[in-house]
């Protein structure tokens, strides 16, 4: 998952509103948006390469999300980052109390970002930092580095969720996920991968035939507890494969 934009209002009819991108290689294999058979109330798209997820509802209002956090000079660890969002909405820990005891054991995954929560409560855990974050009410963007960082992608994608806000609808956030502008380079981050890299991935969509935006998930959250959850699935050179919608009761 490579951009995460939401609103977290714990007092509205609709306390979280999120937009999603998962990117990755189109060859890497996974499943899209299903109730999972071997894990009972868990809906999410599935890595098949590694059998975690990026992006998940589970039982009891449980809702959990993965980024990466971009270091080319990291090496690879051996435990999947995927399995984080599983074992949260799997388990019997709160999210503070699930973060806490991640944080103890962070060092085993690649760096990441993991955004936990409940129909109470949501949390981050940036494994960079090591300390879990409770989020207070506010509009929030996450991309490959630490909550809120400036990048155009997430500035972008804050700016257009905000103009979703007043009657939020799964279509509107997914057509936010589409926007393919890539930033002007005086404005890119350099994250060390190359300015070609830098301005290919600045964009909120991308499409190219070998890497891209695999998926767009819009999610929204009601306060009686009701989830709309859709994702749409797209291939090589942005293709649209096709949406799986679910609207799943308390």
């Amino acid at each position: 998952m490579c951009l995460i934009v939401f609103a977290w209002r714990p007092s509205h009819d609709i306390p979280l509103v999120l937009a999603a991108n998962r990117d990755e290689f189109y060859d890497r294999p996974s499943l899209p948006l299903a109730a999972w058979e071997d894990a009972p109330g868990i809906y999410g798209g599935r890595d098949l390469q590694a059998g975690g997820t990026w992006l998940g509802v589970g039982p009891d209002g449980r809702f959990a999300a993965l980024t990466n956090i971009r270091d080319p000079r990291q090496p690879p660890f051996g435990r999947s980052r995927g399995e984080l969002p599983v074992q949260y909405l799997s388990g019997p820990l709160g999210p503070e109390a699930f973060l806490l005891d991640l944080a103890k054991r962070a060092g085993e995954y690649s760096a990441f970002n993991l955004l936990i929560g409940d129909r109470h409560e949501l949390w981050m855990l940036s494994s960079r930092k090591g300390v879990p974050e409770r989020l207070s009410e506010g509009l929030y963007g996450l991309s490959n580095a630490d909550l809120d960082t400036p990048w155009p992608k997430v500035e972008k994608g804050k700016a257009l969720l905000s103009e979703c806000l007043i009657e939020p609808q799964t279509s509107s956030l997914l057509d936010l996920l589409h926007d393919g502008q890539q930033a002007a380079d005086a404005i890119l981050p350099d994250t060390g991968v190359g300015m070609n890299t830098e301005r290919l991935l600045s964009s909120i969509f991308i499409a190219t035939r070998s890497y891209g935006t695999l998926a767009s998930t819009a999610l929204l959250v009601k306060a009686d507890g009701t989830r709309q959850l859709v994702e749409r699935s797209y291939g090589p050179n942005g293709k649209h494969l096709g949406d799986v919608c679910l609207d799943l009761e308390p």
